[in-house]
């Protein structure tokens, strides 16, 4: 999907993740972490954070992860084997604060997590964008406290991914990391991650796999969705972001990029995939301009919204918003036209409701953008399924491409 409309979303996770997620970067639901302020001006400035618990997990096969199949994960082993290839990511970012002196720009230091990756032969550090979005001086810090100035080669905010470079480093500094396919991946599955919460380098969490398909919104992104999320169960903190997300046999199944501030267990990663599609384009063009795009701004189905809508299906994603000559628009599908309350939130209604693309039932937001982000490129033919009223049909949308991303750096 491309965007969610404004003010609208109470029903579903992802605009809870919204609200809570720190866009610039600056509160708990961020997953990197601020570290002391240093002032370019002449002023002061103080970042704090709220004291949080976590559980340490001790021992040798870990009865946290075990699904009713019998599996579970070896999390001694599995940090044995990869704590070395998890490094912290650190650089500066300026921002501009309001003191009794009038704006004073402010200097902060911001630290994240990231993993050694191998591609073409050459040695990589694969983290998120927000991470390292508009840093300065930037570090990577190996495992044994070993420390090279890096640079970025890639990002793509679409996907909260990014690729450094740490040309300094000596080769036995790096220890890459095997990257298992994400489509494997099912809900149950146990899962460890390895990061710098707080940073507090090398710190293990396990869990589970909570569900797949997740979409989570972020200012980086120009409030576009970031699409195909997994949403695991193993506590991740500020630092943890760009820090490996591994399976059951120690291969990396995605990047921990996010977390529902205040909540206990909900995280959500970047997948593999993603990953290993990207990271070609990465390297070699420094971004990557393979999202398919609608133009649409749209709204989760519900039964209430069916019949303020006239629809006779309680699915699908009802549009409420085309961007005039975009793929929607030119293919024919219609917006709404009419503001309405429906549970305490305003929709648009009276357009057209997405209920399948190529034949796989779109059941949500969730379930359109995670199809784009894995079925589809820009200039693919789009069977699209929607209902209009209550009469049914089958529109062809051709695909576009998203635009440029937005530059969020200071």
């Amino acid at each position: 999907m491309d965007y969610p409309s404004q003010g609208i979303g109470a029903k579903r996770i992802a605009a809870i993740v919204v609200l809570l997620l720190l866009a610039a970067g600056l509160g708990a639901g961020a997953s990197y972490y601020l570290v002391s302020p240093r002032t370019v001006a002449a002023a002061t400035n103080t970042v704090t954070s709220t004291s949080v618990s976590t559980t340490t997990v001790t021992g040798g096969v870990s009865t946290i992860g075990t699904v009713s199949s019998g599996a579970s994960i070896d999390a001694v082993q599995i940090y044995k084997n990869s704590n070395e290839s998890v490094v912290t990511v650190d650089g500066f970012v300026t921002t501009t604060v309001s003191t009794f002196f009038g704006a004073e720009s402010v200097q902060e230091e911001v630290l994240g997590s990231g993993f050694v990756m191998t591609h073409d032969n050459a040695n990589y550090i694969v983290t998120n964008f927000h991470v390292v979005d508009g840093a300065t001086n930037m570090t990577v810090i190996f495992w044994n406290g070993d420390a090279y100035p890096a640079s970025v080669v890639g990002t793509d905010p679409y996907s909260d991914l990014a690729v450094v470079k740490v040309p300094s480093a000596p080769a036995s500094e790096f220890h890459p990391l095997t990257i298992s396919s994400s489509s494997s991946v099912q809900v149950g599955d146990p899962v460890a991650a390895i990061g710098n919460p707080f940073g507090l380098s090398g710190s293990l969490t396990v869990g589970v796999v909570s569900q797949l398909g997740r979409t989570i919104t972020e200012a980086t992104a120009g409030n576009y969705s970031i699409a195909d999320i997994i949403q695991f169960s193993a506590p991740i903190n500020p630092g943890n972001s760009g820090g490996p997300l591994f399976n059951i046999n120690g291969q990396v199944i995605g990047l921990t990029t996010a977390t529902v501030n205040g909540s206990q267990g909900v995280g959500f990663a970047i997948p593999s995939d993603a990953v290993s599609r990207e990271i070609g384009s990465l390297i070699a063009n420094g971004t990557y301009s393979e999202h398919a795009y609608l133009g649409i701004g749209s709204a989760d189905m519900f039964y209430q919204l069916a019949q303020a809508n006239g629809n006779n299906v309680t699915y699908g994603v009802l549009i409420e918003d085309v961007v005039a000559g975009g793929p929607a628009a030119t293919a024919g599908i219609q917006a709404g036209t009419k503001q309405v309350t429906v549970e305490g939130q305003t929709y648009v209604t009276g357009g057209d409701v997405i209920v399948s693309i190529n034949g796989t039932r779109i059941i949500n937001h969730d379930a359109l953008a995670s199809y784009l982000e894995e079925y589809a490129v820009p200039g693919h033919i789009l069977e699209v399924g929607i209902v209009r009223g209550t009469t049914a049909m089958t529109i062809k949308v051709v695909a576009g491409a998203r635009p440029p991303p937005p530059t969020t750096s200071a």
